[in-house]
């Protein structure tokens, strides 16, 4: 990777480029900025990831990042038991809770059905999902999954497993279409398409 860099570096500027968004140049860059930062970002990183390995687990209810088990929003009395988002990653988890605009609870399914990357049915954080909907608190899902194929033949798989175990839930799906202070001539023909099919 870096000629005569010496084999640490060359191994955390590996490690770095297997982070999303980091190739190899990034990588490298981002690793001379740790060295030659060493006390204001080397060491508290190091500390700070060491700290996350050893306290961060998987919530055993929702499958959230949490740092206590169950996570803050599964053992928040004031939280809706029922409704339940569904989200691919935290990632997704977050950006919703950064907006405040759901007091309902959530469920990580930790990725998505992809026929060409080889992931089934039995690879996401179902049966969990599933459990929670025959317990019968729950009256709506919310899929709040990417616009994608992977995302939509997710959701629709994840509907009709509802369908086929309990009647009366009901499966929804967030509204897409215009962004808030979206130009009509930069967006996509799917985007604009179904715009006018989600117009109310």
């Amino acid at each position: 990777m870096a000629s005569g860099a010496g084999p640490e570096i060359e191994r955390l500027m590996a490690l770095l480029s297997k982070l999303p968004g980091l190739g190899p140049r990034s990588a490298r860059r981002a690793a001379l900025a740790l060295l030659k930062k060493r006390e204001q970002l080397l060491l508290p990183l190091t500390s700070a990831m060491q700290d996350a390995a050893d306290r961060v687990t998987s919530c055993h209810i929702c499958g959230a990042l949490s740092t206590q088990d169950p996570c803050a929003t599964c053992a928040d009395p004031a939280r809706d038991r029922t409704m339940i988002c569904v989200v691919e990653e935290d990632s997704a988890l977050w950006a919703m809770e950064r907006v405040g605009a759901f007091k309902g609870r959530y469920h990580v399914l930790g990725g998505l059905l992809s026929a060409l990357d080889g992931v089934r049915p039995e690879d996401l954080r179902l049966t969990g999902l599933m459990q929670r909907v025959l317990d019968g608190e729950v009256e709506e899902l919310i899929m709040a999954l990417p616009a994608t194929v992977e995302g939509q033949t997710t959701a629709h798989y994840i509907a009709d497993r509802v369908r086929q175990i309990a009647q009366g839930v009901q499966v929804t799906y967030l509204a897409r279409g215009v962004p808030v202070g979206g130009e009509l001539d930069w967006l996509d023909d799917g985007t604009i398409a179904h715009a006018f099919k989600s117009r109310r």
